[in-house]
């Protein structure tokens, strides 16, 4: 289906550009997945561009999520203030640079993250009109593809960096609007992926293109779409022998001579630390990219002592979202060349739980857990990755958030077609999840037990006890920057100024309706003493009612309620 057209790079072309890439990264994944056969034959470059991009979504989204908040109508105003429109070019480049930064996933995604940056960094200089046009997309392209090169510690020809260098070259030769420079720019990418076997041997021995370039093409497609409301034609690319180019070019390449591990993680830390970093980092081993700045970085690197490059960041700074890869063997943590394979188990549970304590309650419970930390959801590329670490023939997942029904549900479809049969119980807390988990047997048949769990979470009802970020308006009310907030089911039911008496209003008005179990998850902020006040609540107002209390960790919320 035709897209509407946008005519400038404004805040609107930001969020169709990024959705159409990640439309596109999803139907050409698995084709670019097939032909990555550089720096490493891993076989994963487009799902980390996929879910690098799935981040860089997230975060436009949920910019233009929270403008709609900030722009709804005041008490007795009637209406939304005039002009008002939507969020800035600034806000729009901002997030799409923020979102891929931190989600940026191997050495491509982390490549294309740094190119949206260097985008970002031209697009984000506000104007009049707040949108630019095809000088300003001119000059994004160009710099883009400098900052790129900068982030790579020894830039290789054939590969991300050519095609991207390219794109930037046809785009400064093209006159006139968007449209006309971002069709530039894709068919320079596209002569350009097409020349990358003669200039890189391992990708002419296999037959293919390079996979990072295969995938800044079809970004580039998905720009253009966005500027003329239809797609170009596909990146047709030599990559005949696509079936077979990981395992021949692995068993070429694959003499154990190359570095073991790739370790990435973000970085809190100061441009002189890092630049210490950089070179510390590429004696230790190869294929180093850092991007970011303003005190964030991305670090991506491959190497024999993953846990030097990991003490070399806590140097520099403060890293965090460590991921360490052995490669061939899966995490490096776990796997062991010498092992056996694993057999798989009958069945397994899945769940993303929001604080360290809750997740060692479900693995205690036996459940395969991925934290979720405040303000970062995961990508469904990573409840996949969770669904395979259980090791299952069946696997019941559990989201515990109801915004990420769709993650979820993508997540779970991927698996299916991986061979793992999956179910999906639509839990919206932490606390139904609990719930359910509870009731889980492995032993009995797979839909009873899926029947038996959606159940005992769908009887459960959940609340949340919160301090609000800024003002806004709720079902129950405006609320303003620092007030308590009561939230049963997900809507806003009380508005506060203190954390215990909020929480009893809560508690009372969702035992109202009856209730045999109350479940409280403290979080690290909760204050002291509000668990003791709410048991004693339950003691002397709901005779037959039991309590339990759990320590959340840092959950997000101060307090999560269970009602059964």
């Amino acid at each position: 289906m035709a897209q509407v057209p946008q005519r400038f790079f404004d805040a609107l072309a930001v969020r169709t550009w990024c959705g159409l890439s990640l439309d596109a990264l999803g139907r050409a994944r698995e084709e670019i997945d097939a032909i990555n056969v550089y720096p490493v034959a891993d076989g994963d470059t487009g799902t980390n561009l996929y879910l690098t991009v799935e981040s860089a979504v997230a975060a436009v989204e949920a910019v233009f999520a929270a403008h709609e908040v900030d722009e709804a109508p005041r008490a007795g105003s009637g209406a939304p203030r005039d002009g008002a429109g939507g969020p800035s070019l600034a806000d729009a480049v901002g997030a799409m640079a923020h979102g891929a930064l931190i989600g940026a996933r191997g050495n491509s995604g982390t490549i294309l993250a740094q190119l949206l940056r260097g985008m970002a960094q031209v697009l984000a200089v506000r104007s009049d009109t707040d949108h630019t046009g095809g000088h300003g997309l001119q000059r994004a392209l160009r710099h883009a593809a400098a900052s790129a090169r900068q982030a790579v510690a020894h830039p290789v020809e054939g590969t991300v960096l050519t095609v991207a260098s390219a794109a930037a070259d046809a785009a400064d030769a093209a006159g006139g609007d968007c449209a006309e420079v971002a069709r530039a720019a894709y068919e320079g990418a596209r002569a350009a992926l097409a020349a990358t076997p003669g200039q890189l041997a391992v990708l002419k021995r296999a037959g293919v293109v390079d996979a990072g370039g295969h995938g800044l093409v079809t970004v580039l497609a998905a720009l253009v779409e966005t500027f003329t409301g239809r797609a170009p034609g596909p990146a047709a690319a030599p990559h005949a022998r696509v079936e077979r180019a990981e395992e021949r070019c692995a068993a070429e390449e694959g003499d154990g001579n190359g570095p073991a591990f790739e370790v990435i993680y973000l970085l809190e830390a100061e441009d002189a630390a890092v630049a210490r970093l950089r070179q510390r980092l590429d004696a230790l081993g190869d294929s180093l990219v850092v991007v970011g700045g303003d005190g964030l970085w991305n670090v991506h690197v491959h190497v024999d002592d993953a846990g030097a490059a990991v003490e070399a960041g806590v140097e520099a700074g403060r890293p965090y979202r460590i991921r360490i890869t052995h490669f061939g063997h899966g995490d490096a943590h776990t796997a062991k060349a010498e092992r056996p394979p694993r057999e798989r188990a009958q069945r397994a549970v899945v769940a993303v739980v929001p604080g360290e304590g809750l997740a060692a309650l479900y693995a205690e419970a036996g459940a395969t857990t991925l934290l979720a930390r405040p303000g970062e959801p995961p990508a469904s590329g990573e409840l996949v990755q969770a669904v395979r670490r259980a090791h299952a023939r069946e696997v019941v997942l559990l989201p515990n958030d109801a915004e990420l029904r769709h993650t979820a549900a993508a997540a779970a479809e991927q698996a299916r077609i991986e061979g793992i049969r999956v179910a999906l119980i639509p839990t919206r807390s932490a606390v139904q999840g609990i719930a359910a988990l509870a009731v889980h047997e492995s032993e009995r048949r797979f839909d009873e037990d899926v029947v038996a769990m959606t159940s005992a979470a769908g009887a459960t009802r959940h609340a949340e006890v919160t301090v609000a970020e800024r003002q806004s308006w709720t079902t129950a009310g405006i609320c303003q920057a620092g007030d308590v907030l009561g939230l049963i089911d997900g809507d806003v039911a009380v508005i506060g100024a203190d954390v215990s008496q909020v929480a009893a209003t809560v508690l009372d008005r969702m035992l109202s309706a009856g209730g045999e179990l109350v479940t409280l998850v403290l979080g690290d902020e909760a204050p002291e003493g509000v668990a003791d006040h709410l048991e004693a609540r339950v003691r002397e107002a709901y005779l037959a009612v039991d309590t339990v209390v759990y320590r959340g960790g840092r959950q997000g919320a101060l307090l999560l309620v269970g009602v059964e």
